[in-house]
C-alpha cells in the first residue's frame, strides 16, 4: 500500500523451478523482480500482502509464520545473495566471523574445524582470504557481494534466490560467481536469479522469465531466448536488442509507474507492434503473454496498424 492506495507490485506471477535447473528472472528496475524474491522470504513490509501459493521443500512460504521462516525457510531451504549486500552483513562484525557462526549454524561445523571452512566457503565466491577479518564498512562493494554470496551458499539450500549477484564485479568475477552458481544448481539444486546482466543469465540459465510491470510476459528455454527463434515478447526482444553486442538500440520510453499501470498490455505505449487489441490485458499463452508475438503474427509497423 502506498498512500492510502493498493498498488500490485506483482501479479499473476506462476511458475515453477526443479532441482538442477536455474530460472533467470530479468527486466528492467522497478518490474517486481526483487519483489517477489522478498516475497518468497517474507520480508516484504508490514503493510504488504501477498496471495496465491509458494511451496518449497513441501513448506507453503506466503501462508508461514515468523517463527518458521526464521527457523526453517531462511538459510535452511532458501539461501539469499541480497542486492543490498552491506545491509545484510552486520557491520560491528568481521566477515570471518560472520562465516563461521553461520557456517556452526547451518551446517553443525565443530568449531575447531570451524576456521578452515570459513575460508573454504569464501573461496567458493572468490572472497580473498586476506580480507576476511575486515569489517563490512572496509570493503568495496564487489567484496561485499562476494561476502554475501560466500554466505548464501553455506547453507547448500534446496533454493538459492540470487537478487543481482554480479552487482560490481568485473567481467571476471562476473564469470566466476555465475559459474560457482550454476555449480550449486547442477549439484541437484534449485537456483533462482535476478539479475539485469543478460550475458550472465545467457552463461548458466536453463531458462528465462521476462518481467514487465510487475507480470511475467516471457517464459522461454535459455537456448531458444538467446538463440533462436529468439524471444516471442516484443519487451523481451527489445532488451536483448539494446545489448552492445547486439543492436545497442534503447527500448523508447519509460515503463509505468506500478500505481498508474494503462489499461490492456502495460507495454502497449511503447510498443512498435501494438494494435487496438492490445487494449485488452493479453494472457501468458504458449510463453509470451502478447496479442502478437514474433514469430507467430509478422509484426507490422505502428502505423500500418493505424491506417
Amino acid at each position: 500500500m502506498r498512500g492510502g492506495r493498493h498498488i500490485a507490485a506483482v501479479t499473476g506471477a506462476s511458475f515453477d523451478l526443479a532441482a538442477g535447473e536455474c530460472l533467470a528472472l530479468v527486466g528492467e528496475s522497478g518490474c517486481g523482480k526483487s519483489v517477489l524474491a522478498s516475497a518468497l522470504l517474507g520480508l516484504l513490509p508490514g503493510n504488504a500482502r501477498t496471495a496465491g501459493s509458494a511451496v518449497v521443500d513441501g513448506i507453503e512460504l506466503l501462508g508461514a509464520d515468523e517463527r518458521t521462516l526464521a527457523r526453517t525457510v531462511r538459510g535452511r531451504r532458501i539461501g539469499l545473495v541480497p542486492q543490498s549486500p552491506a545491509a545484510h552483513l552486520t557491520p560491528v562484525r568481521t566477515v570471518r566471523s560472520q562465516l563461521e557462526e553461520t557456517l556452526r549454524e547451518l551446517t553443525g561445523t565443530p568449531r575447531r574445524d570451524v576456521r578452515r571452512a570459513a575460508v573454504v566457503a569464501a573461496e567458493r565466491a572468490a572472497f580473498p582470504a586476506d580480507h576476511l577479518d575486515r569489517h563490512p564498512h572496509e570493503l568495496s562493494g564487489g567484496l561485499a557481494q562476494r561476502a554475501a554470496t560466500a554466505l548464501a551458499l553455506i547453507g547448500d539450500a534446496p533454493l538459492l534466490l540470487a537478487d543481482e549477484p554480479t552487482t560490481g564485479l568485473d567481467r571476471e568475477l562476473v564469470d566466476r560467481t555465475a559459474d560457482e552458481l550454476r555449480r550449486h544448481a547442477d549439484e541437484g539444486r534449485a537456483l533462482l536469479m535476478i539479475t539485469h546482466d543478460l550475458a550472465a543469465a545467457e552463461r548458466i540459465a536453463d531458462r528465462v522469465a521476462v518481467m514487465y510491470a510487475g507480470r511475467i510476459v516471457e517464459l522461454a528455454d535459455a537456448d531458444a531466448f538467446f538463440g533462436k527463434p529468439g524471444p516471442r515478447h516484443p519487451y523481451a526482444r527489445g532488451l536483448l536488442n539494446a545489448l552492445p553486442e547486439r543492436d545497442f538500440a534503447p527500448i523508447p520510453g519509460l515503463p509505468p509507474e506500478l500505481g498508474d499501470l494503462p489499461d490492456g498490455c502495460a507495454f502497449a505505449p511503447r510498443c512498435d507492434v501494438a494494435t487496438p487489441a492490445c487494449g485488452t490485458r493479453p494472457a501468458l499463452v504458449n510463453g509470451s503473454a502478447c496479442h502478437h508475438p514474433l514469430g507467430v503474427d509478422a509484426p507490422r509497423s505502428q502505423e500500418a496498424h493505424r491506417a
